[in-house]
């Protein structure tokens, strides 16, 4: 079972926003349908979107450029999984792809009825593998970290 999708296409014309490259919308689009497509293919089963954090845009994709978009499996709890998000793009022109954007997604697994269900447990075998898990339960730190002080807010 592999922990990693990924999707190449070229941006088109009804990507753009009022500054002339692809606009923020439509690549958060394609980060939820690839992170989807990973943890939907790793579980066997639905999954929902629990959490998108640390969205991080480098630098703007332009239309008309092929764009590559990255989905892996880092972390995996009961029935969460926790999908790392790397967005490329390229000109047509060129063979090397330029890191565009990157960020965390946790999707959750669930049953037709709604109701968690386990995932398959993610081993790394790799030593970047084995980075990218601690970098998942690093960031799962520091999210309950803000969490806690949002409470009073929420």
């Amino acid at each position: 079972m592999s922990n990693k999708t990924i999707f190449q296409f070229i941006s088109e014309p009804g990507d753009v926003n009022y500054g002339g490259n692809v606009h923020g919308g439509s690549v958060m689009k394609w980060i939820d349908q690839a992170g989807y497509a990973c943890a939907s293919s790793w579980s066997s089963s639905y999954c929902v979107t629990v959490y998108v954090g640390g969205i991080r845009f480098f630098s703007p994709i332009k239309i008309g450029h092929i764009v590559k978009v990255e989905a892996e499996v880092i972390y995996t709890g009961k029935s969460s999984m926790h999908i790392a998000i790397n967005v490329f793009s390229r000109n047509i022109k060129r063979k090397e792809f330029e890191k565009k954007t990157h960020c965390i997604i946790v999707f959750v697994a669930v049953d037709d009825e709604g109701n968690t269900i386990d995932v398959p447990k993610f081993i790394p075998e790799t030593e970047q593998e084995k980075q990218m898990e601690q970098y998942a339960i690093k960031l799962m730190d520091l999210r309950k970290q803000i969490e806690d002080e949002m409470k009073p807010f929420l």
